[in-house]
């Protein structure tokens, strides 16, 4: 299909689920869109004196920003909603993976790997085996396992809960394109993302070491089955999917991904000379030309420097609000007319008034 056709389809697609009541992309604060007018124009988005942007981007949406500052240096449909795929685990973990030390140990159950989709990416979580959390992590990360995804989930609450939390983050991100129905991005009706929605993902990510981490990870090793005649438990080898890791010079993750109604989608970000930016791609004509036009788009941002002035910003999170205190417990009002008693302190043997007989 077309490029123009596959943006038809998807804009068809977001117009009937808008119709439909699921979430649209909601206006900033201020009534605007989110991250700056610009954000929301349909052509290419970029500062008049910029270096001359990639030929052949064929991306029906991309983004590139600096992580630090939040610039959004260059952009096109940045809030165009689209199936995410495996690129929502990023929001994933940013709910889940703080609530768990990476050395608790969870036993798999049955019901834990339940409610997969067909011809899900697995990383090989077996029931009834032991796991590190750091062992999971690394599962989601590496070879995107949605048996990984669902574990962590169960340990969460549940699917349903976390899917609700997912929201809830999400919204609290200013990532307002986005609407979560299963944890693991695997296809499902109404689940949408843009190329500014999974930026903001990224980069809250990447504020977390452990995320850094594991993003990062080309290869590891992830325990296997019980040796029935030694007792011993075997590994094996497990690789990241991301084909720039590794190769991009300064790629410091983030997540790639694929399914057949989402094409591929791929956030990175890479550091160079103590600046990193960040590139979005969402759904290129071919799997391959998701890595190409990103590495491009970084390549255009690293050599752009100060002359890509900013055309919209990566909003701040919402502060998390402070936990409520129950006010301090009173002491129940003493009856009227009684007086405050004395008794010895046991270990001082002085007077303690008013504790009682």
């Amino acid at each position: 299909m077309s490029r123009t056709g596959r943006l038809a389809v998807a804009l068809a697609t977001a117009l009937v689920l808008a119709t439909a009541g699921s979430a649209t992309a909601d206006p900033s604060p201020s009534g605007g869109v989110v991250g700056g007018e610009r954000l929301g124009q349909p052509d290419v988005q970029v500062s008049s004196g910029a270096p001359k942007l990639p030929d052949g981007l064929t991306g029906m949406s991309w983004l590139v920003a600096d992580a630090g500052t939040g610039d959004v240096l260059a952009a096109y449909r940045a809030h165009l909603r689209l199936p995410p795929a495996s690129t929502l685990k990023m929001l994933f973990a940013d709910v889940v993976l703080p609530k768990f030390p990476r050395d608790t140990v969870h036993r798999v159950t049955p019901e834990d790997l339940t409610g997969m989709g067909p011809g899900s990416s697995l990383v090989g979580v077996k029931e009834d085996l032991d796991y590190t959390v750091q062992d999971l992590w690394r599962g989601v990360f590496l070879p995107s396992g949605n048996d990984a995804v669902h574990v962590l989930a169960h340990m969460n609450g549940g699917v349903d809960q976390t899917v609700r939390e997912m929201n809830q983050k999400a919204r609290a991100l200013g990532a307002a394109d986005t609407e979560v129905v299963s944890p693991d991005g695997y296809d499902e009706d109404g689940q949408l993302s843009s190329a500014y929605d999974l930026t903001l993902f990224a980069r809250e990510g990447l504020r977390n070491a452990d995320f850094r981490s594991y993003c990062g990870t080309k290869d590891a090793q992830f325990p296997g089955a019980v040796d029935k005649a030694t007792g011993q438990r075997a590994s094996f080898g497990i690789q990241n999917t991301d084909r720039l890791l590794g190769k991009y010079p300064g790629l410091i993750g983030v997540k790639n991904g694929y399914t057949s109604n989402a094409g591929s989608t791929f956030v990175g970000a890479a550091q160079r000379d103590g600046r990193t930016l960040l590139v979005a791609v969402m759904h290129p004509d071919t799997y391959m030309k998701v890595y190409d036009e990103s590495a491009a788009l970084l390549d255009w941002g690293f050599a752009a420097g100060n002359r890509a002035r900013p055309i919209g910003t990566l909003v701040a999170p919402q502060p998390t609000p402070p936990r409520h205190r129950p006010p301090p417990r009173q002491p129940p009002p003493r009856p009227a007319g009684c007086r405050p008693c004395r008794r010895r302190h046991p270990t001082s043997g002085r007077s303690a008034p008013g504790t009682g007989r």
